[in-house]
């Protein structure tokens, strides 16, 4: 775990049970490319091992997008991705994952969020941890708790689900398969 982590950010990390982020921007460097009959989004494979290693150690994951995109159904079906929750503009990324945490039994305490633009800032403020990737917005970072040291889509997601599963003493247990 970096040095830069206080100890009280370490305990907040401690208690993340929901990871949830955005995509566009967040999962992906924000480019999508539009034509034919399909959209198409870089992800990046780092960021998709993370999510599996941080779901395999008993952590809920989902995404929240203010964008509906197939591409983002496939792959969050790909990552076996428990929540995806696409939007549009029928209410704020804040409302929806209200929605979702009472469904859930859980509480804003509980989760983790990654986000990088203005859309995001509602989530950011709330979360027990807030996290804005390193090319975020200044608003979203703002509203952060913290800043990674990666871009979206450059493995920011992976740099802080590896946080997580660290301040929560799962870290070699789930990488030990590939030690093998």
């Amino acid at each position: 775990m970096p040095k830069s982590i206080s100890p009280t950010l370490k305990k907040k990390l401690a208690r993340i049970k929901l990871f949830l982020c955005d995509v566009d921007g967040v999962l992906t460097d924000g480019s999508i490319f539009i034509g034919g009959e399909r959209e198409i989004k870089r992800f990046n494979i780092r960021d998709g091992l993370g999510l599996v290693l941080a779901r395999r150690a008993g952590l809920k994951i989902g995404w929240v997008s203010a964008r509906p995109s197939e591409a983002t159904k496939l792959r969050a079906d790909e990552l076996k991705i428990h929540f995806l929750i696409q939007q549009g503009d029928k209410t704020t990324k804040s409302v929806a994952i209200e929605n979702l945490l009472a469904a859930e039994k859980m509480c804003w305490e509980d989760v983790c969020f990654v986000g990088d633009d203005v859309v995001d800032i509602g989530p950011l403020s709330r979360a027990g941890v807030g996290v804005a990737v390193a090319d975020a917005r200044p608003e979203a970072k703002a509203a952060a708790d913290l800043v990674t040291q990666s871009d979206g889509g450059r493995g920011a997601v992976r740099e802080i689900i590896e946080m997580i599963l660290q301040a929560q003493n799962k870290w070699e247990q789930a990488i030990a398969l590939y030690r093998e």
